[in-house]
């Protein structure tokens, strides 16, 4: 939706999806502006949990994970600044992308043939980009994500049964409920914006999606690297930043 007092830098728009938020009104530079800077809480809480996977040494998987978060956030904020299409690819892939590692860092601890599972996805996740952007796959995309999260839903359930730790476990549930929460706002912005456009006051239903889910993978993020910090026998507890953000604290026997 374009707002008539302002004027857009980018240009027409030409990705395939909009929201229910008027286009350019606080500035020609950004057409999305709620859901442009929401994506800001998702870059920090992604940094803070690359910060706490570097500081404690952690596998590298922990940090390329964070980095996806990040980046994936700030891909988001290009595609919503600019609503031009291969901003939108730039938002959508490293979507797919991210899901990849989830299923590897769930699925590899018991994958015999280690060098087999990174390999593959690795090929999966870049032959998916060009297909993706040569073909616009649209509804085919959303398909295509959602069976990748499926994939994802029964090993985290294993993973949430054979926890004993409660504060690991609320880790899951927070993980679960900003899910919940995040749909909900998404839902509500795309099958109600006919009569949220008529309102006097636009809730801002993506952008709250947006923030829910920067908490949804930081959740996430911190309940596997104590499953995984589990596995290795490296004590993992959780703590919480400030008395209020949760993380993992481990502590590695003194031979490694």
């Amino acid at each position: 939706m374009m707002d008539d007092g302002i004027s857009s830098f980018w240009g027409p728009v030409t990705s395939t999806v909009e929201c229910c938020e008027k286009n350019y009104v606080y500035s020609s530079y950004i057409a999305e502006f709620f859901n442009t800077i929401s994506n800001i809480p998702c870059i920090l809480l992604a940094l803070i949990g690359l910060i706490n996977a570097l500081r404690q040494r952690f596998e590298k998987r922990f940090t390329v994970l964070h980095l996806s978060n990040m980046s994936l956030a700030i891909g988001s904020m290009l595609y919503h600044a600019t609503l031009q299409r291969v901003q939108q690819q730039s938002d959508e892939t490293p979507m797919v992308w991210e899901l990849l590692l989830y299923l590897y860092i769930l699925y590899s601890p018991d994958w015999h043939y280690r060098s087999t599972m990174p390999t593959f996805l690795f090929l999966y996740g870049a032959a998916f980009a060009v297909v993706h952007h040569f073909g616009h796959l649209g509804i085919i995309f959303k398909l295509h994500y959602l069976l990748l999260f499926l994939l994802c839903v029964p090993r985290m359930y294993k993973y949430y049964i054979y926890t004993t730790d409660l504060h690991a476990k609320r880790l899951a549930k927070l993980y679960l409920a900003t899910l919940i929460l995040g749909l909900l706002c998404w839902l509500g912005d795309r099958l109600y914006c006919t009569e949220i456009s008529s309102w006097y006051f636009n809730p801002q239903g993506h952008a709250w999606w947006h923030v829910l889910i920067g908490f949804n993978s930081y959740f996430a993020n911190a309940f596997l690297m104590f499953c995984r910090a589990q596995q290795l026998g490296w004590n993992p507890r959780v703590a919480h930043f400030m008395g209020f953000l949760p993380y993992v604290k481990i502590e590695k026997p003194k031979a490694q």
